[in-house]
């Protein structure tokens, strides 16, 4: 009964083992050890997050022009005054 509680506990911890070695603790370490890789790592991260909301609300704010552009070449009465108005302000700050 011993025995089989060694074997048991034993493949446990190969388990175990295996389960760390693949998850790539070690390297995580010395990734937090090291200040210089995780600030480098941080800023990259960051600029990549800063370049994809610039991008994002680009993308979505020329889409938005080009709707209000349409809404206005359609002549509906209510939404063509105003879609006008908002193009005579961007016009003036261009």
């Amino acid at each position: 009964m011993i025995v089989d509680d060694k074997e048991e506990i034993m493949e446990k911890l190969d388990e175990l083992s295996e389960r760390i070695q693949s998850i790539n603790i070690a390297e995580y370490i010395e990734l937090v050890r090291s200040p210089r890789k995780m600030l480098f790592i941080n800023f990259i991260s960051g600029l990549a997050r800063g370049l994809g909301v610039a991008i994002g609300a680009t993308v979505l704010g020329a889409i938005f022009l080009i709707i209000l552009f349409r809404l206005a070449q359609t002549n509906i009465p209510l939404i063509a005054e105003f879609v006008a108005k908002i193009i005579k302000i961007v016009e003036t700050y261009l």
